[in-house]
This record gives structure tokens, C-alpha cells and sequence, in this order.
């Protein structure tokens, strides 16, 4: 499997679907499905019943997970750009492929 473009702490946006053009951060990323979590992106309503851990029950808002074809990296300006990979100094860094910036630290 190819390294991974999107990790987890990213600042990124929706390209596709109802949440399209929503920024946020990506909170779990999941390369061996091909997704990611995205805060307050996709989010789901689950009606949960009540438990004795959770006594009241009720509506339960998720965060679902997103496809990582739907989501491009966000520049500075706020732009989706697309990642490559560069060696810089021996070490293999992402670079942002619209404005060259370096994504890692």
C-alpha cells in the first residue's frame, strides 16, 4: 500500500457530496480503508436506546467516515491542492503541489 497523503491532524476539504467545500481536521484516518474521519463534517444521527451506561438514551450525533478521494489537503489561502512526496535532506517529506510548500513539520 502507497504511503498515506492524508494523516490524521491535516487541515482539509470536502471536494464531493453534501458537505462540499467544508473545511476542518482530520481527527482519524484510516489507510487501509481509504478514509477519514473529518471534525464536524459528515455528521450522522444515531438514535441509541437507553442502557445503564447511558440511562437517558436518545439522539447521538457521529462523525461518519469520508471516502479520502473526497477530501484534498487546504493550502494557506484555503485552496485544495494535491500531495506529492519529495526527498529533502535524505528524508521523504509531502509537499503541496499548488503552492510547493512543505506539509511535515
Amino acid at each position: 500500500m502507497a504511503a498515506a497523503k492524508i494523516k490524521k491532524g491535516d487541515q482539509v476539504i470536502v471536494l464531493s457530496g453534501k458537505d462540499k467545500g467544508k473545511t476542518g481536521t482530520v481527527t482519524l484516518a484510516m489507510p487501509k480503508d481509504g478514509k477519514v474521519v473529518v471534525g464536524g463534517v459528515n455528521v450522522a444521527t444515531r438514535h441509541r436506546k437507553p442502557t445503564q451506561a447511558n440511562p437517558q438514551g436518545g439522539l447521538e450525533k457521529i462523525e461518519a467516515p469520508l471516502h479520502i478521494s473526497k477530501v484534498a489537503h487546504v493550502t494557506a489561502d484555503g485552496k485544495p491542492t494535491r500531495v506529492r512526496f519529495e526527498t529533502q535532506d535524505g528524508k521523504k517529506v509531502r509537499v503541496a503541489v499548488k503552492t510547493g510548500d512543505k506539509i511535515d513539520g
